[in-house]
């Protein structure tokens, strides 16, 4: 795909006028909610460069409604008290009339309550579903979305029975794993272990030596950043990686990249996205993110291509609703459809039904093995 046609699928996304009236409207400010310190902090520079390309698009194409994206960027990896006034500040001190946020769910309730249905708010990491608040729009993968398809997938190709299961201690991991045992069990396999731990944890030998004792023939990865690349690299150390295989479904570049290719044998990950997706779209967005960042920029990863995708979706469901207005936009999500460099996306009940893909990891880091079309997002929020 040609820059040319990649910012013509922007225009038709953004609904853009381009009259006088258009030209002389009001920039559209829009808070950028990123990590920027803290635990997450690894993913805040792809994801502003991510930002910055999306507006980069829209503007080019006409801008959103007609008006040009301003982006204001604000602090989501600190505590949600903290990330909310930060919020607050650019909403109503500041002006800003959307809000796209790349963040863990602790902050996403504390901004859940504080806009309370008054500003359309795109959430785009993955996440653990059951999000329904009024304008509160999601673009990330559900567990079943992640899970559903390829649990059964892996029982069938690496006849993967016995799972053990251990993530991080907090709301996704363990909603996220009280799925997938459905999944096993569904699938004709069964859970021998789960556990958690905190944020913080460096040392998973005593967890490596359970799971080694359970005769887990499949690990389910939920554990994020910093311990999950601790946890991998201790798990091809204790010789597990030949005996059972991984999945992660937070396991992205950044973290693969920390983990090492010798450290990842048999690990998949189930993602909506994958840096090097071999997809028209896919590679024009990959090689726009290279010729503006340059060789040396932050990895170009999922949770990163996420934030673009919010703004995408902000742009087209605004276009169905001719507004920015709650009201106006939640009947008209329903239905809402692009096409960005995840694949064909559908939101339906504020989700988006979209492509997962699965990868493993070979010589030149991960590789695309197997793609599920269009799977839903298992929520039932009314629109």
């Amino acid at each position: 795909m040609r820059r040319r046609e990649f910012l013509l699928s922007a225009a038709a996304v953004a609904g853009a006028a381009t009259g006088p009236a258009a030209r002389a409207a009001a920039p559209l400010k829009v808070a950028v909610m990123i990590p920027m310190s803290g635990p997450a902090a690894l993913f805040g520079p792809s994801s502003k460069n991510c930002a910055l390309m999306a507006a980069d698009a829209l503007n080019a194409a006409g801008g959103v409604l007609g008006r040009r994206v301003e982006l204001m960027f604000g602090d989501a990896g600190v505590a949600p008290a903290e990330a909310a006034q930060t919020a607050l500040r650019l909403w109503r001190g500041e002006g800003a009339e959307a809000v796209i946020g790349m963040h863990d769910s602790a902050v996403r309730d504390a901004l859940v309550q504080l806009f309370d249905g008054h500003v359309p708010y795109v959430y785009t990491p993955v996440y653990e579903g059951g999000e329904c608040a009024p304008g509160t729009y999601m673009t990330g993968e559900t567990p079943e979305q992640q899970l559903r398809p390829v649990i059964p997938w892996l029982k069938a190709r690496r006849k993967a029975d016995a799972w053990y299961l251990i993530g991080n201690d907090y709301v996704w991991p363990r909603k996220t794993n009280a799925v997938a045992r459905s999944y096993i069990q569904q699938a004709g396999g069964r859970v021998v272990g789960e556990e958690y731990v905190p944020f913080g944890v460096d040392n998973f030998d005593a967890n490596l030596a359970r799971i080694r004792g359970s005769g887990a023939d499949a690990v389910l990865v939920t554990l994020v950043g910093g311990a999950s690349v601790g946890f991998n690299k201790a798990f091809a150390s204790f010789g597990l990686s030949d005996r059972a295989l991984r999945l992660g479904t937070l396991i992205e570049e950044n973290t693969l990249a920390g983990i090492g290719l010798a450290d990842a044998r048999n690990l998949y990950s189930s993602a909506g996205y994958f840096a090097n997706l071999d997809t028209p779209r896919a590679r024009a967005f990959a090689a726009a993110y290279a010729k503006r960042f340059g060789a040396h920029a932050p990895l170009l990863n999922g949770l990163a291509e996420s934030a673009y995708e919010g703004f995408l979706l902000l742009a087209a469901v605004a276009a169905r609703a001719g507004s920015l207005q709650v009201a106006r936009m939640d009947p008209a999500s329903e239905g809402a459809h692009y096409v960005g460099p995840r694949g064909p996306v559908t939101m339906h009940a504020r989700h988006l039904q979209q492509n997962v893909y699965v990868a493993d990891v070979g010589p030149a880091g991960f590789r695309v093995v197997k793609t599920f079309d269009s799977v839903a997002s298992g929520q039932t929020c009314k629109a």
